[in-house]
């Protein structure tokens, strides 16, 4: 019942979103065109429900590479300074968290929700510690738990920890709670950006081969 509910929301949301903000969707792809040279849209594939891979919809905030020319392992941090891979339209799309919007069409589709856990790249799955995963249990979302307490300044483990523990407390009222605290946080703009030493890569490092643990997590939260 909570499950058809949410998907039904979804499904309004994400149709009138597109209707009601296509204005400004397509200003925003005018800009990005006129500004840089390559797509209006970046596509790249990401982690979806049972940690099934999807297509992924994003305005191109960087100059354009293709998403295969893309080491994920080896990729640096997008950094909160003058990143020279960050186009000029890009600084103030991703301050404002326009490039996301796209997602709304992914949310239509059924590849996401509104809210959930945010979508990881598929090589992220690789660095989830086996409680965890249950992550993967939901479909992604366009916001979540970890968006609205903290983005991309917690780290990696961290965004586990609050992706399970929205799992595990799922429900439409913390659905709408997330959704009014996501307000909050895209007009703030907090958070946007991440600092090398709290993510994925480091940790997968840091792992040096072994297998992700459950209490690297736990200790993390600490």
């Amino acid at each position: 019942m909570r499950q058809g509910i949410k998907r039904f929301f979804d499904m309004v949301a994400s149709g009138l979103g597109l209707i009601v903000l296509f204005p400004l969707l397509l200003v925003v792809a005018v800009w990005i065109k006129l500004d840089s040279k390559g797509p209006v849209f970046f596509m790249q594939q990401r982690a979806g429900q049972q940690a099934r891979p999807f297509k992924i919809y994003k305005f191109r905030t960087m100059l354009h590479r293709p998403p295969e020319a893309i080491n994920q392992h080896q990729e640096q941090v997008v950094s909160a300074g003058h990143d020279p891979r960050i186009t000029r339209a890009g600084r103030f799309i991703r301050a404002t968290s326009l490039d996301e919007l796209p997602q709304l069409i992914n949310i239509f589709k059924g590849d996401m929700s509104v809210v959930g856990p945010r979508p990881v790249l598929i090589e992220q799955t690789e660095v989830v510690p086996p409680s965890y995963k249950k992550r993967f249990s939901v479909r992604p979302g366009l916001t979540g738990l970890a968006q609205v307490r903290g983005r991309r300044s917690l780290g990696w483990l961290q965004q586990l920890a609050y992706d399970a523990e929205y799992v595990d407390k799922l429900s439409l009222a913390l659905d709408l709670r997330i959704l009014l605290l996501t307000i909050k946080v895209v007009l703030t703009g907090g958070g946007i950006y991440g600092e090398p030493g709290l993510n994925w890569r480091t940790y997968r490092d840091h792992l040096n081969g072994q297998p992700p643990q459950d209490s690297d997590v736990e200790e993390a939260m600490r």
